[in-house]
This record gives structure tokens, sequence and C-alpha cells, in this order.
């Protein structure tokens, strides 16, 4: 009981500090960690199993070839592409680029995604000298719902696939037609609460057209040769994220492997590379692990998930908890856990009723509630890094604002959905 009251109260006094920003939330997450591990209440050698090696690798991977390719000029290429293509509307680029984020994050990791996406959208927002700020906040939450969509377009859902044997398929019915309706609602609550900054005159879209056919997207490109070898890398990459499952390949290993590839191709000086990497989002993905690790290792988040799920008593009623407190939950912990939690506690219902339409209940809660905080998904993470590390500061409270409002709504809008097809108006 004392290990349990300790983790609780270091996961709580460590969310304190991130929220109130008085210490940066690397700083706050690395010492969190320090006092379970002090503590023995995760023990060193159950470390690795909390640390999620698969995702802090998979980010390294990915770092190294984005910083990499970005020496290239390749990000530049594309996002003078991109502007020209939305006309210099900056309305227009933000519902592109959510689109194709959506869309890239319903097929590949969400990190992926947003890693190779964020220094375009930068690039392109200083191009027509705008507020940069909604334009990552869309490209957040159309990352996390684009990965709701598909069984393999974010970890939960592939951990409810295998569970319940659920195929592509039926994922792609029923979470595909929630996930686009969602997205169009994330972006009109985005549009209503920046519109200001989003829409201009039309004096001055003339004169952002004017600026971005001025430039010359190939006098961007800084380095021909490693152009066309990122370019190589990062379309192998993407192919291989595709059947890496067929091959038996996790993707860290992929991303490691094109890294490695494009670094002795390339024959950049690596202290060049790896210095560029978001090593403060890195440590805090690994103080965080653990510190959640510590939730799971007391028995905290399987005993919460049994006393809220020991007062439903139909599948409509399940399906309700089963959404909110997904929801609720992995806008504060990793959802990996959690799903790892509910998974044996809904096939366990099976024998009292109907429980086909709660595995869609956990994904919609598990993939969405991630929209809700800062610290809510790895791609709001990544995204918020690279952003600050480009001067773009975007606080806790200021995240907290718009994703709990886009989180509570594209659950709501989602749930409704399941109700009425399983269980009726």
């Amino acid at each position: 009981m004392e290990q349990v009251v300790i983790a609780v109260a270091v996961f709580l006094f460590t969310y304190a500090l991130i929220i109130s920003e008085r210490v940066h939330r690397t700083v706050a997450a690395l010492f969190g960690a320090s006092v379970v591990l002090f503590l023995g209440i995760v023990p060193w050698e159950r470390m690795p199993e909390y640390l999620d090696l698969g995702t802090l690798l998979l980010l390294v991977g990915m770092m190294i070839i984005v910083n990499t390719a970005k020496e290239s000029g390749l990000f530049e290429y594309i996002a003078i592409k991109t502007a020209k293509f939305a006309k210099g509307s900056p309305m227009k680029v933000l519902i592109l680029f959510s689109i194709v984020t959506a869309l890239v994050s319903s097929v590949l990791d969400n990190v992926t995604t947003v890693l190779l996406l964020t220094p375009m959208l930068l690039y392109i927002t200083r191009l027509m000298d705008v507020n940069p700020v909604p334009f990552l906040l869309a490209e957040i939450f159309a990352s996390n719902i684009g990965g709701t969509a598909t069984l393999i377009g974010d970890p939960p859902n592939i951990m409810i696939g295998s569970a319940a044997g659920l195929s592509f398929t039926e994922f792609l019915i029923n979470m595909g037609i929630i996930a686009t309706i969602d997205l169009v609602a994330a972006l009109g609550i985005i549009y209503l609460a920046y519109r200001g900054t989003i829409k201009t005159s039309k004096a001055k879209r003339e004169r952002i057209l004017l600026t971005i056919e001025r430039l010359r997207e190939d006098e961007a490109i800084k380095d021909y040769f490693l152009f066309r070898k990122s370019l190589i890398i990062i379309i192998g990459v993407v192919l291989l994220f595709f059947v890496h499952d067929r091959l038996g390949i996790p993707p860290a290993v992929v991303a490691l492997s094109g890294a490695s590839v494009l670094l002795m191709w390339s024959r950049i000086e690596p202290t060049r590379i790896l210095e560029k990497i978001e090593w403060t989002a890195i440590f805090f993905f690994m103080g965080l692990f653990i510190i959640v690790g510590s939730l799971v290792e007391t028995g905290v988040i399987d005993d919460v998930a049994k006393w809220l799920l020991g007062y439903v008593y139909t599948t409509g009623q399940a399906l309700v908890m089963i959404t909110w407190f997904s929801a609720i939950a992995s806008a504060i912990v990793d959802n990996i856990p959690l799903t790892a939690a509910m998974i044996p506690l809904i096939k366990s219902m099976g024998s009292s009723m109907n429980v086909y339409p709660l595995w869609w209940a956990l994904s919609l809660g598990a993939c969405l509630g991630g929209n809700g905080t800062a610290i809510g998904a790895s791609a709001n993470i990544v995204v918020l890094g690279i952003a600050s590390r480009e001067g773009v500061e975007i606080t806790f409270i200021d995240f907290l604002k718009i994703g709990l409002v886009i989180m509570f709504t594209t659950v709501a809008l989602g749930m409704g959905i399941l109700w009425i097809r399983y269980v009726g108006v």
C-alpha cells in the first residue's frame, strides 16, 4: 500500500510541475523517474519493460534521417511546392497539411509523420509570415485523429486488433468514418479559435503569393547528391514501414537502419546530425515511461479500470464508460499500458455482453484522448519540442485550452456514431 501511495504522489507531483512550468518538463519527468527507481517501486531489472525502447529508438532513427535530409534543403523544396499549390492561402495550407498528416498517420507511426512534416510546416509559415501555432496544433490533432483510422495507425489499435482478431478492413470501416468526421470537426474548432491569425486580407494574400512565386524551389536545394540520397532513403524507409510486419522487422529497426545507411552514404560528420536530435524529448519520454511504469507495477491502472468497469451491466453502459475512461486517462498517462490493462477486462466481459463495440470504444478513447494535453501523445511532445527549438513556444495551458475542446468534441462525436451503430438511437 505504501508503494501505491508513493507512486501516485510522484505521478501527481511530476504532473503538477509540468503544468506549472516552474521547471522544464524533461527535468520534472527525470526527477520523478529517479524517485521511483531509487525507492525500488520500479525494480531496476524491470525498467527496460517500461522504457518502450521501440518508441525511443524509432524516434532517434527518424530524427537522424530528418536532420540529415534537412541539410540538403529537401524540406524547403517541398514546402515551397506546397505553398505554391495552396496559392498563398494560409487556410488552404492548414487544411492541406492536416489532410496529408491524417492520411500519412493512418499508415505510418504518428511520430514519424510529424517528424517529416513539422520542418516543412514551420518553413511555410515563415514564408507566409503567419502565426505558426494554429498550424502546428492542427498537425498534432490531425496526426492523432488519422492514427485512429486504421489497424496500423496507432500502437493501441495494433494491440486491440491482435487481442480481438480484428482485420484492417474492420478498422477502416468502423474507425475510418469516425476519423474523417472528427478531422472536419477539429479543423472547424481550430478555425474558430484562431480565425484572426489564419485569415488574411486580400492585399496581404497577394503579397504572400507574390513572395512565394518569386521563390525557386530548385534553388532551395543546397546539395543535389544529398537531396537524392535522402529522398531514396526516406522512400525506402516508408515502404519498409508498410511491410515491416510481414518481414518481421520492428519499426525501430527500420528507422535505425535507414539512419545508419544515410549517415554512411552521405559521409556527413555525425556530430553535426546527432547534436540536432531532440534529446530533451527523448529523455522526457524516458522519465514519463518510468513514472507510468510505477503505476502499472503497483497495479494502480489495473485497479482503477476494474473499479470503473464494476459499475456497468449492459453493452451501452460499458461503451460509454470505456470510451470516456480511456480518453481521459490517455490524456494523462501513456495509452499503451492503459490499453494493455483494458484488453483483459473487456475480454472478461464477453460472458455477459457483446464486447465487439467495446473494442472500438477502447480504440476511440485511447487514440483520441492524447489530443487533450501537451503530453497526451508522443506526437504532441515531438512537435512542441521541434517548435520550441525553432523559437515557437506553446505552453501546457495554451495547449490545454484548445486540446480539451478538441478531445471532448471528437470523442463525443465518435462515441455517438458507435452508439447509433451498435446500441441504437
